[in-house]
């Protein structure tokens, strides 16, 4: 896979403050899969002349669009949106990447006078962008390549016993499925002759120049499993299916994260089956059931993250989660 591009600032870069010595305030809006996050970031952006930067870690690829739920075209052209469509299926793209580009854009945005509004609900994106990005050195193609190949070659299981010898304190850390993790792993313990679990954890905010201001939005359990069931549903009938299956004529299983997707990884096994109905209803029933899981996990990472105030979307209407939103922006509480 290619490389891709790296932020132009060195990491000992540091940009100035503005003259009056202020922080500029950043609204992070996260929440489980089927919150309403994109359609509560519009209308935030619109009031306050935001522009949304994308903190799901598929959005950033070209042609994932329909499955990672990326706002509309015509969403996108009434407000800017940042982190989204910026690499192709062949390139690396990774949590650290993903945090110095953001602070590029939002040195961007704040000389636009705009509001970085981030949105997403990938837990591990979102705390490197908060407590900086993990330590370790950067990603090797070479050596990706070569993990990732063994992945589909010989599998998770191969792969994360490897790890539990390596580096066994680590390891009880994560899982079989976490596949990224594992790979990531093995290539810092690759290149680094070091084991993952001797690096400095990032478990303090880290001192940048901007205010984040956290929430995480979400619904009753009931009522967001009907709601993430009804967008499955909703993905399939707009196309969700045909655009895996074109991606696959473009590598979509060579990207081992992006083939590990929710929602991906169901359509991929389903194309491999004969297609016949009963195949279809498996297809459906797993790709609802690892959304929920999703969801599950969701829930369990951001209640470790103190700074995120929590919002029952269905205990406030719209506009007074906004009002609320927008009265700590503009008064810092």
């Amino acid at each position: 896979m290619k490389q891709a591009l790296i932020s132009k600032h060195p990491l000992t870069q540091k940009k100035k403050l503005p003259e009056d010595g202020k922080k500029k305030r950043v609204i992070v809006i996260a929440g489980p899969t089927a919150s309403g996050k994109t359609q509560l970031s519009l209308s935030l952006a619109q009031a306050i002349g935001g522009e949304i930067v994308s903190a799901d870690s598929m959005q950033v690829y070209r042609g994932m669009d329909i499955g990672t739920a990326k706002a509309s075209p015509e969403e996108r052209g009434l407000i800017a949106h940042h982190m989204i469509d910026i690499c192709d299926l062949d390139e690396n793209f990774n949590v650290a990447e993903f945090y110095y580009r953001c602070q590029d854009t939002f040195h961007e945005i704040a000389a636009r006078d705009n509001v970085p509004i981030v949105v997403g609900g990938s837990g591990f994106y979102i705390h490197a962008l908060l407590y900086g990005p993990p330590a370790g050195p950067p990603s090797s193609p070479d050596v990706r390549d070569l993990l990732e190949r063994q992945m589909r070659e010989l599998g998770p299981e191969v792969l994360f016993e490897r790890l539990q010898m390596l580096d066994p304190h680590y390891a009880k850390t994560i899982s079989e499925r976490d596949r990224h993790k594992i790979v990531r792993a093995l290539e810092i313990i690759a290149l680094s002759d070091r084991k993952v679990s001797e690096f400095p954890k990032a478990d303090r905010l880290q001192e940048q120049d901007f205010d984040f201001r956290c929430w995480f939005i979400y619904y009753p359990r009931d009522k967001l499993y009907s709601r993430i069931e009804l967008r499955c549903e909703e993905m399939v009938r707009k196309g969700f299916v045909e655009e895996v299956r074109a991606l696959e004529q473009r590598g979509l299983r060579l990207n081992s994260s992006a083939a590990q997707a929710i929602g991906y990884a169901q359509a991929l096994r389903y194309l491999d089956t004969p297609q016949s109905d009963a195949d279809y209803q498996e297809f459906m029933t797993q790709f609802k059931k690892a959304s929920r899981h999703y969801s599950k996990r969701q829930f369990t990472w951001f209640r470790k993250e103190p700074i995120f105030r929590w919002l029952n979307i269905a205990e406030y209407p719209t506009d007074r989660i906004k009002e609320l939103i927008l009265q700590d922006f503009e008064q810092g509480m």
